[in-house]
């Protein structure tokens, strides 16, 4: 089992800057992947970016520019370094990891945490 503990979030006006962290415990051996994804109420949730164990990146349009993910040393922390944050920005942030367990991959995902942009 995986655990994802998610830090970072907050209030922030338009224009500013914000790093959310995230940190994988337990048995997170066999790392496919860790990304962030974003969801706001009624809607579905959708790729920010991803970082493979390739470290290719998958970015989604609507943050490239603004938006830069990046592992730590210990490769099972992912960061998101958010910058020039827009009102439309605003939606909780998840931690995703993704196990490679035999042949199949299973998802691991963090509780959230609330990003919210002024503006």
């Amino acid at each position: 089992q995986v655990q994802l503990v998610e830090s970072g979030g907050g209030l922030v006006q338009a224009g500013g800057s914000l790093r959310l962290s995230c940190q994988a415990s337990g048995n997170w051996f066999s790392i496919n992947g860790m990304g962030w994804y974003r969801q706001v109420p009624g809607k579905q949730r959708d790729l920010v970016a991803e970082i493979t164990r390739e470290d290719m990146l998958n970015i989604a349009d609507s943050v490239k520019g603004r938006f830069t993910i990046s592992r730590g040393n210990a490769k099972n922390m992912v960061y998101l370094q958010m910058n020039s944050l827009k009102p439309e920005d605003t939606a909780v942030y998840y931690c995703n990891l993704q196990q490679l367990q035999g042949a199949v991959i299973v998802p691991y995902w963090g509780q959230g945490t609330q990003v919210t942009v002024s503006s």
